[in-house]
């Protein structure tokens, strides 16, 4: 009976039968009721991850940061943009007609952080050019293996019928180790979340009393027992809980009040939410500073945290979003011809005058030329600009050497 169950829940959600069972004690068999599983008991799921702000700002930097640098489709051996190539479009201004291609990267990669993959059908006209995306969500596309070892996709449409594509016909954008940075961090998520919700009792309902009231003598278990303990209790709430003015908790018959202080394991309590921000930045690859953890933070090595973060957590999704493209985008042939980069020229504006002075040693020293700079910077050729010349000793080009400056004329 709960085979047939967990084989009518695999069915509706578009699942193929597997011959092998799966355990109950497999985290595929959390996965498939929507939780994973912890040893904090806490489910950490991809929409309840999103919840702790470390996790989703964390996401919210990678995606956002790989939707909004452009991309473009060049010929190759320059930097000439081929904007008559129909990929042009898909890549750098829209994805589909109702959808930017900035927020096309933006959706993509925020599917692969949380679930593992990211999605998106392409459309083609009649003789197969590349015409739109079309998103797919979640849950409706998984990759299979053949059995010559070539990958494949199974698609459920809304009528729950399945279609298989292929490799040319699916943008498919996976995360790291192809699994979901949540999933492999679920311990770490979870006792965020857990620090989380004892801050919120512990401010909120009172995980730990305000304070202690107790009396040395024996206290009459009657109604006039009651009675004292219910108007202390009531001028406590006014001393305290500012119901009414404020005025001085005045004990009587042997009662006695301590203020409940924080120990020093609780003082720690701040100090370990901060070391899970850090266990999550370093599970996304992003720089604590950058989540706003401003504890180690200088105006030096903040920058350099943002330089780290272009290089080892937004650079290697640049380079995935490239290959996906390529893939659905330019035919064998056309890839000879084609290819499809990331201007990651902005990115690089905070450190221009770095690289300005790299540049002009190498140019001083005759290591590169002027087009293989403009190259660098995503810019086209010029005329000319093939020599290993030194530009700080030459003082005009060859063919122009003897005219006159002044007249424009051949000297005398």
């Amino acid at each position: 009976m709960f085979r047939e169950l967990v084989g009518s829940v695999r069915k509706s959600l578009g699942f193929q039968f597997d011959r092998k069972a799966i355990p109950a004690s497999d985290p595929a068999f959390s996965e498939l009721f929507g939780a994973l599983p912890t040893a904090s008991g806490v489910s950490v799921t991809p929409h309840t991850a999103l919840r702790v702000p470390a996790v989703f700002h964390a996401i919210r930097l990678i995606s956002e940061n790989a939707g909004s640098i452009p991309f473009k489709v060049y010929r190759d051996g320059s930097k000439e943009a081929a904007k008559d190539h129909p990929a042009y479009r898909l890549v750098h201004n829209r994805a589909a007609d109702h959808l930017s291609a900035a927020q096309f990267r933006t959706d993509l990669t925020w599917d692969a952080l949380l679930h593992g993959a990211g999605f998106a059908q392409v459309i083609r006209t009649d003789d197969g050019r590349p015409y739109a995306f079309r998103y797919l969500p979640p849950g409706t596309c998984r990759r299979e293996i053949d059995d010559f070892g070539e990958p494949y996709f199974i698609v459920t449409l809304k009528d729950r019928r399945q279609v298989r594509l292929s490799t040319r016909d699916v943008l498919y954008l996976p995360a790291p180790g192809y699994t979901s940075p949540v999933n492999l961090g679920r311990e770490a998520i979870g006792v965020a979340m857990l620090l989380e919700r004892h801050a919120a009792k512990f401010f909120g309902s009172g995980a730990r009393p305000s304070g202690v009231l107790w009396n040395e003598n024996k206290v009459p278990d009657n109604d006039k027992g009651s009675t004292v303990v219910g108007n202390m209790l009531a001028d406590y709430r006014k001393a305290f809980l500012g119901e009414g003015d404020s005025r001085p908790l005045i004990l009587q018959g042997g009662w006695r009040y301590q203020a409940a202080t924080m120990n020093s394991t609780d003082a720690q309590f701040i100090e370990n939410r901060v070391e899970q921000t850090r266990e999550i930045a370093r599970l996304f690859g992003v720089p604590p500073t950058m989540l706003f953890d401003l504890s180690d933070g200088t105006y030096a090595n903040t920058e350099q945290m943002e330089a780290s973060f272009q290089r080892v957590a937004l650079r290697p999704w640049l380079d995935r979003w490239q290959d996906a493209y390529a893939t659905v985008l330019l035919t064998e042939d056309e890839q000879d011809e084609f290819y499809i980069e990331a201007v990651i020229d902005d990115l690089q504006r905070a450190d221009a005058k770095a690289k300005a002075e790299v540049f002009s040693k190498h140019r001083a020293a005759g290591n590169v030329t002027a087009n293989e700079v403009r190259a660098t910077m995503n810019m086209p050729a010029l005329p000319g600009g093939d020599v290993l010349a030194n530009p700080f000793t030459t003082t005009g080009d060859t063919a122009g050497s003897n005219d006159n400056p002044d007249t424009g004329k051949d000297a005398a």
